[in-house]
């Protein structure tokens, strides 16, 4: 069947003869549409693990690890002799909203790879840099590409995996960003033992993990799909069933959306503290080890990310209706790190350090559950597009203005940023709760409404190979409706 002439028509007494056009229907409606069997559960299950096989695989180990280690080396070249402040984040957020356009004209997968590929270009002509304007240029290069990566991801995770499921799978794939600062720490540890004449070992840290971005971007165009209904690995009738399993799935809305707004402002707080980790090295530096020392250290705020997120995800997926409570839990140790850096006597080096890592990393859940949250209560893909990209500059602007605050004359306590960071993490879990309670009570506004019992029925009107028109019923969950516009859609909590 070809789908150049088709349209949704809307039938029942109510709506008789009105009619959507092509763009206002999901492109996995048209793939479905005419399927009229229920998706057996364990054959739905049998193409979940499929899609886990092929694409988790792709953003867990191969990009977002990397993709985060090459932001890392920024932090390790401080100890290893350069320092940049926060242009990286500037051209982040400039092209945070141009890139989630780019993401929803061209094929998402196809997109992002060359993003990538860019970004392993720019990441190797680091160790071409003579002076501070050739750094600022691929460092704004690498800002701009990295405005593809995350939105991408939660696209793509959107289109292949249920709301549930979301919840766990940008949770892994986020919680590789503390492998990236183990292997990160351990390159890093490695290069310094590089002894090479004209050649530094930041140059070194930076032409390795550009060489290997440039492996995972080829790998990335042929293997990474764009959606289910073009998926390599999956079979025709697996790409229709995987659009099936998902079923529940605009400019004005999206701003005028207040939900859209506490995301960001909780986005923009909780990355305030990211600074720690471009800072972290001269902090630990500060306590008196060495720069070998220094480098193996940065590694622990790896695993203490990997095991706040991976416990942190799989108890609000446990848990139904808990990802505020869960985010907010997380904040109470870093709470904690952060009395005890500030009042433990400065000679207790050891007491300091613990307290300074449990504090990088610990509250990083929060974050996380909200990026899977926000894709989970917004519905429609222009409205998704348009608050990802809010959620992500919010993100660039914390994490720009972070390293304003680390000023030479708060050295060597950093009693101000240590403060500015806890006034963040105290804020940051009541906003959790906030957007929670606005989402409880417009879910019961929801369920006292009266129930429509009109029967309503969409069909795509399609053109066969012989030139006649047949009409195909779709569901309702498949057309772009946004969450505002669809009343049977509730809040995941």
């Amino acid at each position: 069947m070809s789908l150049e002439s088709s349209s949704v028509v809307l039938r029942d007494e109510k709506h008789a003869g009105v009619s959507m056009s092509t763009k206002d229907v999901d492109t996995g409606a048209q793939l479905v549409a005419g399927l009229t069997s229920a998706l057996d559960p364990d054959e739905a299950l049998r193409i979940r693990r499929k899609i886990d096989k092929h694409i988790m695989p792709l953003m867990c180990i191969h990009v977002h690890r990397i993709q985060f280690m090459d932001k890392t080396t920024l932090g390790s070249s401080a100890i290893l002799g350069i320092q940049l402040g926060t242009v990286f984040y500037l051209s982040y957020l400039v092209f945070e909203y141009p890139q989630n356009l780019a993401l929803q004209r061209f094929p998402v997968g196809k997109w992002m790879s060359i993003n990538i590929f860019v970004w392993a270009v720019a990441l190797a002509c680091h160790a071409a840099c003579k002076n501070f304007s050739g750094l600022l240029v691929v460092r704004l290069l690498l800002g701009a590409c990295e405005g593809s990566i995350t939105a991408g991801f939660l696209i793509v995770s959107s289109m292949f995996y249920t709301r549930t499921e979301q919840t766990l799978r940008v949770g892994y794939w986020f919680l590789m960003n503390g492998t990236a600062q183990i292997i990160s720490g351990f390159i890093s540890f490695g290069t310094l033992h590089i002894n090479t004449k004209g050649f530094e070992p930041w140059q070194w840290l930076m032409i390795i993990t550009g060489m290997i971005t440039l492996i995972l971007a080829i790998s990335f165009w042929f293997l990474f799909p764009d959606s289910p209904t073009n998926a390599w690995f999956l079979t025709p009738d697996e790409r229709a069933k995987a659009v099936l399993r998902i079923k529940a799935r605009l400019m004005i809305e999206a701003l005028t959306d207040p939900k859209t707004w506490l995301f960001a402002l909780f986005s923009a707080l909780d990355n305030v503290p990211n600074s720690l980790t471009n800072q972290q090295s001269l902090i630990l530096a500060s306590f008196g080890f060495s720069n070998l020392q220094t480098t193996l250290l940065t590694c622990v705020p790896g695993v203490i990310e990997i095991l706040t997120i991976f416990t942190g995800v799989r108890l609000a997926a446990r848990r139904p209706n808990s990802r505020a409570y869960v985010g907010a839990m997380y904040f109470v140790p870093a709470w904690l790190g952060i009395l005890l850096v500030n009042l433990l006597p400065w000679s207790d080096q050891v007491l300091c350090l613990y307290a300074h890592r449990s504090v990088a990393g610990v509250s990083t859940p929060g974050f996380v559950l909200s990026l899977s949250w926000l894709n989970n209560v917004t519905a429609g893909h222009t409205k998704r597009i348009v608050t990802n990209a809010i959620m992500l500059s919010a993100y660039c602007i914390g994490n720009a203005a972070g390293p304003f605050m680390w000023k030479t004359q708060y050295k060597p306590r950093n009693h101000v940023p240590w403060a500015v960071i806890g006034a963040c993490y105290v804020v940051c879990p009541i906003l959790l709760l906030v957007i929670r309670a606005v989402l409880v009570r417009e879910n019961r506004i929801r369920d006292s409404e009266p129930v429509d019992d009109s029967e309503e029925e969409y069909v795509i009107e399609r053109m066969t190979e012989d030139g006649k028109r047949v009409e195909v019923k779709v569901e309702k969950e498949f057309l772009d409706l946004t969450d505002r516009q669809n009343r049977d859609f509730r809040y995941v909590l």
